[in-house]
């Protein structure tokens, strides 16, 4: 999925970001209220990790004025900030999960992926589509009991799509989960990876709505 992180800390921020990206996601990484809200109205990102302590502002606020506004995106907080009342105000405001740093790289990503299941149309962590069988946690794939390989953003490309069986996933929207902002994205790039990913779990299990986007059933 792509993932915003919010950190203005430079040593933390950089070690979740590469973390996170190690474990197949895209990641906007900030450091500043004011740039959260700028990169959060266009995007539609699958998660977003947010300190509370940031230079222009505090996290909560920022959190309780995105729900506000009707924003469903899960949150985690990453904060310093252990003691109960703060963890309680972050839940209040809207926050999906709090954990205290510092923390295991290694429970982020499991955290990540408890929130997202949550939100997942299928919250069951193994995912089977015909004779295709999912483990979204573990990223175990298999196609009539072979197990495929698939790169990070070819499994970017299998999350969106299995999320909704049978729904209709934009192009647009796999182009944001596939890159971060600053990417280079060549025109073809979706068609590529959708191309790719046919090839491994054939051809006919992904559908082209011409001019919108794919859909798997």
């Amino acid at each position: 999925m792509r993932i915003l992180l919010v950190e203005d800390d430079r040593m933390i921020g950089g070690a979740v970001r590469d973390h996170v990206i190690a474990a197949n996601h895209a990641v906007d990484w900030v450091q500043n209220l004011a740039d959260a809200d700028a990169a959060a109205r266009p995007v539609d990102y699958g998660l977003i990790l947010l300190d509370l302590q940031l230079p222009d502002g505090s996290g909560v606020e920022f959190l309780r004025r995105f729900r506000e506004r009707g924003l469903k995106t899960p949150v985690i907080i990453l904060t310093a900030r252990d003691q109960i009342s703060d963890r309680i105000d972050g839940l209040n405001a809207g926050a999906d999960d709090y954990l205290v740093k510092p923390f295991n790289l290694d429970e982020l990503e499991a955290r990540i992926m408890a929130v997202a299941r949550r939100y997942d149309a299928n919250p069951h962590p193994v995912l089977r589509i015909s004779d295709i069988e999912i483990n979204r946690p573990l990223h175990q794939l298999s196609v009539a009991g072979e197990t495929i390989i698939l790169t990070s953003r070819e499994w970017a490309v299998l999350d969106l799509l299995t999320a909704r069986p049978g729904a209709i996933v934009p192009k647009d929207r796999i182009e944001e989960a596939l890159y971060a902002f600053g990417s280079e994205i060549e025109s073809n790039t979706v068609e590529v990876y959708v191309s790719r990913l046919r090839k491994k779990i054939g051809k006919d299990r992904i559908r082209t709505a011409r001019g919108i986007g794919y859909t798997i059933g």
